[in-house]
């Protein structure tokens, strides 16, 4: 399961590790089946898949993390066939499977990442400054030592919407200069330190730093973008997408992507340019959110939203990032493809 990004990530933990959330709701969504093939495209504990293959489906479950897929291979053995794991991103799920009964996405980071200390997720406890859940490429600490204050503070300033952005930039610029910052501890001490904590504040003052940096090291915004449109391609005709989201960014980009491929739009003689196209999606009921006794019981549960819709039997459209609104933010300095939204330093 995932955690809500907003969460304070001091709290996180306990008793409600790897419960998947709004379970009940996301099979209501799939309607799995005996000979269905349903791509998970969020493995991460399991719990979902779990969930289907005891509805008698078959699963196809992704995950980019390799301790998630290693983690997940006892289960593969024991599902008579009917479990297959793949390691990778789950934007790439079409190129995996290519005709789906149902596609369910649980976005965002998972327990089992916030509880290892040394991923460098969470500063419950002291880890290194890392963030990357396919262990690979830029880290955080990369981002942190590296990016200038002006890209830093957009990118807490939008990926964490935390109000003090340009402080905090500016602060970490001044303290790199001295030594740069390894530890997970050392970067939130620091900000804790230079905004301080007011005794009513309910999270810790470095908790949308930390989820800024989370989301941008491993494009999660870009990433779910494209999960969308590779769904849409996976998916047969009358097959079932749902998504479960933690953070507004994340349920805007699904919600556009709904609205956006449900509506069939057609030209007209005021704008004969306009070229008709079909819907590829029918909405299947608008976002629902967890109940009173699930928020309860677990607490991470209770900025989760999913979304769901069902696949129509017009041709996939082609990947329009446009409707999304993305961000444009400093790219990573690596080699590769220019990602959708996001921009490399020195291309502004």
């Amino acid at each position: 399961m995932t955690v809500g990004h907003g969460d304070d990530i001091n709290a996180v933990g306990g008793p409600a590790r790897h419960i998947p959330v709004l379970l009940a709701e996301v099979l209501q969504a799939l309607s799995p089946a005996e000979g269905d093939v349903i791509v998970d495209g969020t493995f991460g504990a399991g719990g979902y898949t779990k969930a289907i293959l005891a509805a008698g489906a078959s699963v196809v479950a992704i995950d980019r993390d390799p301790d998630a897929i290693a983690a997940g291979r006892n289960l593969e053995a024991q599902s008579g066939g009917r479990l297959r794991l793949v390691q990778a991103p789950f934007s790439m799920l079409d190129q995996h499977v290519e005709s789906a009964d149902g596609v369910v996405l649980d976005i965002g980071v998972s327990s089992m990442q916030l509880d290892q200390a040394e991923r460098g997720f969470s500063f419950r406890v002291d880890g290194p400054l890392d963030m990357r859940m396919a262990q690979a490429g830029l880290s955080a600490a990369d981002v942190v030592n590296n990016f200038k204050p002006g890209d830093l503070a957009r990118i807490f300033g939008f990926l964490g919407e935390e109000r003090h952005a340009g402080r905090i930039a500016r602060m970490i610029e001044a303290r790199r200069e001295k030594r740069p910052f390894e530890r997970t501890l050392e970067l939130a001490d620091a900000i804790e330190t230079h905004i301080g904590r007011a005794p009513k504040d309910k999270i810790h003052p470095a908790t949308r730093v930390f989820q800024a940096l989370r989301i941008f090291v491993n494009d999660e915004l870009g990433e779910l973008a494209k999960a969308l449109f590779a769904a849409e391609r996976a998916l047969k005709p009358g097959g079932r997408l749902a998504v479960v989201t933690f953070h507004s960014l994340e349920d805007r980009i699904v919600k556009r992507f709904i609205a956006d491929r449900s509506d069939a739009a057609s030209g007209s003689r005021h704008m004969p340019e306009a070229r008709a196209r079909s819907a590829t999606f029918s909405k299947s009921g608008g976002g629902v959110t967890p109940g009173e006794a699930e928020t309860a019981a677990n607490p991470r549960a209770r900025s989760a939203r999913l979304r769901a819709a069902i696949r129509t039997d017009a041709p996939a459209r082609a990947g329009d990032f446009s409707i999304f609104g993305l961000p444009k933010l400093p790219g990573p300095k690596l080699p590769g493809p220019k990602l959708p939204g996001i921009e490399r330093p020195g291309e502004r």
